[in-house]
């Protein structure tokens, strides 16, 4: 049987040493390279950065609101996608329901004044 070979060392060191920088050491170089919200904004000019500073809440809400509605639909069985057709079909109805029932009372109030005005009615 032929001698076992000496295991080098020194090699499986420089690659853990190698592996643990590119591992730590990426992240923490991104982190350190990518510029904060602040740092952004502050070399927007004067208008834009009126502007952003105006909608931070809004997007916050939205984003917010945007969250819940996802934790809502994850409580579901069915996936997300189909979840998320069934709401916006459900309030496509709702919208519907809503622009008749608006057209049935502006023709009714049409009618009531036409009879007021004396005028016949169609």
């Amino acid at each position: 049987m032929a001698a076992k070979k000496p295991t080098n060392w020194w090699l499986w060191t420089k690659c853990l040493l190698g592996g643990a920088a590119v591992a730590v050491g990426g992240p923490a170089f991104t982190m350190w390279l990518t510029p904060t919200e602040e740092e952004l904004r502050s070399k927007y000019n004067p208008e834009l950065r009126k502007k952003s500073l105006e909608n931070v809440e809004e997007k916050q809400q939205e984003f917010d609101d945007f969250v819940m509605k996802l934790k809502e639909y994850s409580k579901s069985d069915k996936p997300i996608w189909i979840v998320v057709k069934e709401e916006e079909e459900r309030r496509r109805k709702a919208e519907l329901a809503a622009v008749k029932a608006s057209k049935k009372e502006t023709d009714a109030r049409r009618e009531e004044m036409r009879r007021e005005a004396g005028l016949e009615a169609k």
